[in-house]
């Protein structure tokens, strides 16, 4: 048989990912301080794209703008000449302090103000706090560079990650007198510090903060287990101490702090700032996208005029100012399609979970992405793209669009419960129930079936353990007084209130 070569023609569809549809693809998932870098970004790498500085300024282009876009009517701004000249009097050392620090605003007289950076402020850190009191200590030198070493190993809560072996050989310095520099600095506040151990942790506060009370420290010395596990009668038992003391003990053990490093945290919370809001007004949800803070973006008119002018710009340059033209519409439009997008999904999210925005998590729905895809006319990937990392708030709280798509359980008359409704109902049966004697898993199986739930219990140990909640065992405790009863309003009757009247 032999070989040979011919060519042939086969017509056949390719979906090709182009750089614009990519760039849509991405700034559809990101989340909003995410978008709001990425066009930081994008203002910088192209010219086009300025930010539009007042609210009477369009964003973007119009409708009917074209990748050449027409001659403005109005006459062209001539060129500003600048002149400059060296400032010879200029005190620059002192620059920073005139014009940098802060002015009286009531009145213009100069004042002696402090320099900047005796204005700036920082949280005190745990290795700030702590070579303070290093300093104000009463060491030798050599002790000094010991405490310094140690206090440079300890990490955010405040335990020793290395050995006294360790810093011995670090420094170098004799192990006693390490181990001697480590128990000073175990003194130092907050009470804890410098710990190996949650066991010497929770010691040194016991001794520092209650001076070595009654069963506490032979507690956190030899019976952490029983502690762990909350037998509480076992440890009475153990110690052949009365159960009242053992509670007493323990009482003071659950006061003490495992991560007294914690209090000089200095990392800074970051906080939410939802994509969306949907306020009620009336008896409707109205929805607003959250466009604060990001920047109104438009074409530089300098540029719409250089293309105007088709015989003053070189070919070069005319080909990459339009280059740039196409790049900054796409985006201005992309960023559009993104705010409708997100707007439509949400729309339809709340359609579905409007029990949700009127009562609460207890009567969520079961949603899945398919659903909205449906209703909005949209393929699952994109409803996907746009629930990530996208937070949402509502008059039950912030959450994230993501939260709202959960699986359902069976309910009462075939219909359905939603998974974090029954977690929600499952959180607050447990928060109502006798610490004295805690409901098992199997107890709430058989409540929640009366609600007309069927759920196994296997799933309500494993939604409790989602909810980062203790079983049964763990949540006991014999101890626990309830509050006493309000007194009844019915009381004190009429006849009181007109003595206490005449009195």
């Amino acid at each position: 048989m032999a070989l040979e070569i011919k060519q042939q023609l086969k017509l056949s569809q390719q979906l090709i990912m182009t750089p614009q549809l990519q760039q849509a693809i991405k700034l559809l998932q990101l989340s909003r301080l995410e978008l709001l870098e990425t066009l930081h970004q994008e203002i910088e790498a192209n010219p086009i794209l300025e930010e539009s500085a007042g609210e009477e300024q369009e964003y973007g282009p119009s409708e009917g703008t074209s990748e050449e876009p027409a001659p403005e009517a109005e006459a062209p701004v001539g060129e500003v000449a600048i002149s400059e000249r060296a400032l010879e009097d200029m005190d620059w050392d002192n620059y920073l302090n005139d014009y940098s620090s802060p002015r009286h605003e009531g009145g213009g007289e100069d004042r002696e103000l402090p320099s900047f950076e005796n204005i700036l402020s920082r949280k005190t850190s745990l290795n700030d706090h702590l070579l303070w009191q290093l300093s104000l200590s009463n060491l030798s030198p050599e002790d000094q560079r010991i405490g310094e070493e140690l206090i440079g190993n300890l990490d955010k809560n405040g335990y020793l990650t290395v050995t006294v072996d360790d810093i011995a050989a670090a420094v170098p310095a004799d192990q006693a007198r390490v181990a001697e520099t480590l128990r000073r600095i175990q003194e130092f506040d907050p009470p804890g510090v410098a710990a190996r151990d949650l066991k010497e942790c929770l010691l040194i506060q016991a001794r520092t903060l209650y001076g070595s009370p009654p069963w506490v420290e032979e507690i956190l010395e030899n019976h952490m287990g029983y502690l762990e596990n909350k037998n509480y009668a076992g440890l009475a038992k153990v110690l052949q101490a009365p159960p009242e003391e053992i509670g007493q003990a323990v009482q003071l053990i659950l006061h003490l702090d495992p991560k007294p490093g914690r209090a000089f945290s200095i990392e800074e919370p970051q906080y939410i700032s939802p994509d969306i809001f949907v306020y009620k007004v009336g008896e409707e949800y109205i929805i607003v996208l959250n466009d604060d803070g990001l920047p109104r973006l438009r074409i530089n008119s300098f540029y719409r005029q250089a293309l105007s002018r088709k015989n003053d710009v070189p070919e070069g340059t005319r080909d990459y100012i339009q280059e740039k033209l196409r790049s900054a519409l796409w985006l201005i439009k992309s960023i559009q399609q993104r705010q409708r997008t997100i707007y439509r999904v949400t729309e339809s999210i709340f359609k579905f979970q409007r029990p949700f925005l009127d009562y609460g998590i207890s009567h969520l729905k079961p949603l899945i992405l398919r659903d909205v895809a449906e209703d909005v006319q949209m393929h699952e990937s994109t409803i996907s793209r746009v629930t990530t990392n996208k937070y949402v708030y509502t008059p039950q709280g912030i959450y994230e669009l993501k939260y709202f798509f959960n699986s359902s359980l069976p309910g009462a008359n075939g219909e359905t419960v939603a998974s974090e409704s029954v977690k929600e109902k499952i959180r607050q049966l447990i928060a109502r129930e006798d610490p004295r004697r805690p409901l098992s898993d199997q107890e709430i199986t058989e409540l929640l079936q009366k609600e007309k739930i069927h759920i196994a219990r296997r799933t309500v140990a494993k939604y409790r353990e989602l909810l980062t909640i203790l079983p049964s065992s763990k949540r006991r405790n014999p101890n626990f007084v309830p509050p006493p009863s309000p007194p009844s309003p019915a009381a004190s009757g009429p006849e009181e209130e007109e003595d206490l009247l005449d009195e």
